[in-house]
């Protein structure tokens, strides 16, 4: 397994991370606090959140066939673009657990 599809991973957990919280307070400003701009701020990140979360779930699906995971792990990792701050988490956890892999088949650097 290359190092770039646990970037590419990485990258699009924190993007949607970062939307999902973004949606959230949007949400919040919207429906309990009635703030009449919310709306349109609402639709643009939640289409944003919506199409990138798919390519997180393909980018999340390739990372944890070819690291060869448990289901129940790999479903956590899908679920977690759908929860705010999860993706955060998860994303740490599995990048701990991974990157001895990485380390071990480095090749030395010759001089």
């Amino acid at each position: 397994m290359k190092r770039s599809v646990l970037t590419r991973y990485r990258v699009m957990a924190y993007v949607t991370g970062v939307l999902l919280i973004l949606l959230t307070i949007g949400c919040v400003a919207k429906y309990l606090l009635n703030v009449s701009g919310a709306t349109g701020f609402v639709s643009i990140v939640g289409i944003a959140h919506g199409w990138l979360y798919v390519i997180y779930l393909v980018l999340a699906f390739d990372l944890g066939s070819k690291a060869k995971m448990p289901f129940g792990k790999m479903l956590w990792m899908l679920l977690a673009g759908t929860i705010p701050t999860a993706a955060f988490f998860v994303e740490r956890r599995i990048t701990r657990e991974l990157e001895p892999q990485f380390e071990a088949v480095a090749e030395p650097v010759q001089a």
